[in-house]
């Protein structure tokens, strides 16, 4: 059995899925082994560029993916600098962290490394 150690393409003559640890160069991306991703819409060896949105150095988020995963084209991994205003129309519930209209916590205290697809 060939390794994905180096490779970028488990595939010959595929270049819509890759391997997903040999394309990151980011290293608070972290990718297990034999871990795969597939874009037919873009170059999915810019993964880090048009998947992994808001992750600035300065918040020091970590993406964590585990081994022998399969990512689907188009899936998207959001960070902490994704807040939004508590005024506009939220995308998580809120009221598990409102209390009579005052936060509980501030929000980006929520946040953090964000283990997936383990």
């Amino acid at each position: 059995m060939t390794t994905s150690r180096n490779k970028i393409y488990p595939r010959t003559n595929d270049t819509q899925t890759i391997y997903l640890k040999n394309a990151i160069t980011n290293p608070n991306i972290s990718v297990g082994e034999y871990t795969i991703y597939n874009d037919f819409v873009n170059d999915p060896r810019e993964f880090e560029r048009n998947n992994v949105l808001y992750q600035y150095p300065i918040n020091h988020d970590k993406l964590i993916i585990g081994k022998f995963c399969s990512i689907a084209c188009g899936s998207k991994f959001l960070f902490n600098a994704a807040n939004h205003s508590l005024s506009s129309v939220p995308s998580i519930h809120f009221r598990y962290f409102l209390k009579s209209g005052v936060l509980i916590k501030p929000m980006w205290l929520l946040h953090g490394t964000i283990k997936a697809i383990l």
